[in-house]
């Protein structure tokens, strides 16, 4: 199913997939998802577990090859080759990829080396006060809440300035506060100049900071919506519907 039917030239498109296939083994991960997502949109998509979402993001980011079907992600085909392409994609996920024992700013500046990304004070300094985190720049991230810890997360995923960013089920582990602190720094994120994509079992936090909301299951984009016009109660209604019988 397409999330849009607007034009899909590489200019105006972030991710273009066809019949996207995913198998490990004997086991489908991916069945044949088919996705045209324009520039500058943000995507909440949900599903339950197994449905596919983190494998889908994964290839997204380049870190999984497809096991059929096309896909083109900021006009580009990803994998290993695509060194530029992972330079223009940032991925934050349930896990922060953070090392505990390093400050915040030894964290960025290490992940700013590795980019190889010049003025790496700027960025880090800009990336910071972004998460409101600049006051603890040098406490060791051990030291951090969960929500302050995914904050830091999303820190070093902007610090190359990427075009497409992913966010892999964020709100794992948060109060209500942390989460309610997540969901403003995704809304302000959602300006116009990248493009976001957001996978949550929160179908209410998914609905206040998506243009699009698409329901993944058995491998596949099942529904899709104008976040604007979707009804929460109404929507939870089809959500299990759709998702019947799988965990």
């Amino acid at each position: 199913m397409s999330v849009t039917a607007a034009d899909t030239s590489a200019e105006s498109t972030a991710v273009r997939a066809r019949g996207l296939r995913k198998a490990f083994g004997a086991q489908v991960a991916l069945d044949g998802v088919d996705l045209d997502l324009p520039a500058g949109t943000f995507l909440t998509l949900v599903g339950p577990n197994g449905a596919g979402k983190t494998t889908l993001l994964r290839m997204l980011a380049g870190l999984s090859r497809p096991s059929g079907g096309e896909l083109r992600v900021l006009g580009a085909v990803p994998g290993p080759a695509a060194a530029a392409l992972r330079a223009r994609v940032g991925l934050v996920s349930h896990e922060p990829q953070l090392y505990a024992d390093l400050s915040a700013d030894e964290n960025l500046r290490f992940f700013a080396a590795l980019y190889g990304l010049p003025d790496p004070d700027a960025r880090i300094d800009a990336s910071l006060a972004r998460v409101e985190l600049r006051a603890r720049r040098g406490d060791p991230v051990r030291t951090f809440s969960r929500g302050m810890t995914q904050r830091l997360a999303i820190a070093r995923a902007l610090l190359h300035a990427p075009s497409l960013l992913l966010f892999d089920e964020p709100t794992t582990g948060l109060d209500d506060r942390a989460v309610g602190i997540l969901v403003d720094l995704l809304a302000e994120l959602h300006d116009g100049s990248r493009t976001l994509i957001l996978t949550t079992h929160r179908l209410d936090v998914g609905l206040r900071v998506a243009d699009r909301v698409a329901v993944q299951a058995r491998g596949r984009i099942v529904h899709e919506a104008k976040a604007k016009a979707i009804d929460p109660a109404a929507f939870a209604g089809l959500y299990a519907s759709l998702t019947e019988g799988h965990a």
